[in-house]
C-alpha cells in the first residue's frame, strides 16, 4: 500500500499551500476581491509609508503573483522559494512588531516556506559552498602592457 504521506505527497502540499495563500493575496491587491482587516496604528503607519512610495506595493505583489505561480505550475519552484523567503521574513518580522494578531498565519508561512526550502536543499545547496582559492594560481594577472612611442 502506497504510503500517503511520502516526501514528494508532503513537498506538493506544502508548494500548494504556499502558492495559494500568495496567489490569493496578490490577485486581491489587483481586483480586491475582499477587504483587508483593520491594523493598529503602528502597522497601518507603516503600510501607509510603503504605499505612499508609489511602486513598492506593486512591485511586491507582482513578484508574488509570479513566484506563486511557478509554485502552483510545479515551474521553478527553487526560483519561486528564493523569490518569496525574503517576503516571508518581513511578513514574520511585520507580524511579530507591529501586527500580533497576524503572527499565527505569518508563522505558518514560515514553517511552509522552511519546509520548502529544506524539500529543494540540493537545489539550494552550493550557493552556500565556499570555494577556497590559492591567490598565485587561481585568481587571473592582469597586466598593462605599455605602448613606448616609436
Amino acid at each position: 500500500m502506497r504510503n500517503l504521506l511520502s516526501m514528494p505527497t508532503v513537498s506538493m502540499i506544502c508548494r500548494f499551500f504556499l502558492g495559494g495563500v500568495f496567489f490569493i493575496f496578490s490577485t486581491n491587491y489587483f481586483l480586491q476581491f475582499f477587504a483587508m482587516p483593520p491594523m493598529s496604528a503602528a502597522g497601518g503607519g507603516f503600510m501607509g509609508s510603503l504605499a505612499q512610495t508609489g511602486y513598492f506595493f506593486t512591485l511586491l505583489k507582482v513578484t508574488e503573483l509570479a513566484a506563486s505561480v511557478l509554485l502552483l505550475t510545479n515551474i521553478f519552484v527553487p526560483l519561486a522559494v528564493i523569490l518569496l523567503a525574503p517576503i516571508v521574513v518581513n511578513i514574520f518580522a511585520f507580524h511579530l512588531f507591529l501586527e500580533p494578531a497576524g503572527l499565527p498565519i505569518a508563522m505558518i508561512l514560515v514553517i511552509l516556506e522552511s519546509m520548502m526550502g529544506w524539500f529543494y536543499w540540493s537545489q539550494f545547496k552550493p550557493l552556500f559552498a565556499i570555494k577556497r582559492f590559492r591567490i598565485a594560481e587561481d585568481l587571473p594577472i592582469i597586466t598593462i602592457k605599455k605602448q613606448h612611442p616609436a
